[in-house]
């Protein structure tokens, strides 16, 4: 941070894409690019879809995805369209860091744990039935930031927060089966669940799991004590 409490800036170009839900009330998902960035927002150019302040929005960049609250929307006409200023929600990993100059990423804050979190959440693929037992239709899908006490599911129709869902995943070869809770709710861009309804031993193997799957967290095991 900077003495006024601002991030530094960088003054990059880069192409990302965008998806959500418009002020119109219809779901999009097209490319734009992130102007004078930082390792927590970033000035969006070129979004042909108007947008709401306070709006969540999935940006990704390259292969890594994040979700940003929307802080400002400016008319900016012509082929700028829809500018939009984004600030990276909490719990999210800056999907440009390796872009930024040295000197900004040398000052990155370090992150620390979030101890309202009993379980680490991996930033991993991880396949997933959920069912509305009010309709009873099957949606599978495939989790992101996963722990054993819940995911994120990107879906472009979340269901409404308090939700209950029937959850079902396996852990090698064993079905896990219980139910869950939509949390949080991000139109046109995806829902937060929390597994309410599954039993503490079958939270713990479901963690140990995505640590055995998330190489992140296997390499630094492997990784030789100093």
């Amino acid at each position: 941070m900077s003495a006024s409490g601002v991030a530094p800036r960088a003054i990059l170009d880069l192409r990302i894409r965008v998806w959500g839900m418009g002020a119109d009330n219809k779901p999009f998902n097209q490319n734009a690019t992130a102007q004078n960035v930082s390792s927590t927002g970033a000035c969006i150019f070129g979004l042909e879809h108007e947008v709401k302040v306070g709006d969540i929005l999935g940006v990704q960049y390259e292969a890594k995805k994040a979700r940003y609250k929307v802080i400002w929307v400016v008319e900016a006409g012509g082929l700028k369209k829809y500018q939009v200023g984004v600030q990276l929600v909490h719990d999210q990993e800056c999907p440009w860091t390796a872009q930024l100059p040295p000197e900004m990423r040398s000052n990155l804050p370090a992150r620390l744990p979030d101890n309202r979190r009993r379980f680490q959440r991996h930033k991993i693929s991880f396949p997933v039935e959920l069912r509305d037992e009010r309709v009873n239709t099957p949606m599978r899908v495939n989790a992101t930031d996963i722990s054993g006490n819940g995911c994120y599911i990107e879906t472009v129709m979340p269901f409404p927060v308090s939700t209950l869902l029937r959850v079902d995943f396996w852990i090698d070869q064993e079905r896990v089966s219980g139910t869950a809770t939509v949390r949080t709710r991000d139109p046109g861009v995806g829902m937060g669940i929390e597994f309410t309804g599954i039993k503490d031993e079958s939270k713990q193997a479901l963690q140990a799991h995505l640590d055995k799957l998330d190489p992140g967290i296997a390499a630094q095991k492997l990784k030789p004590q100093e």
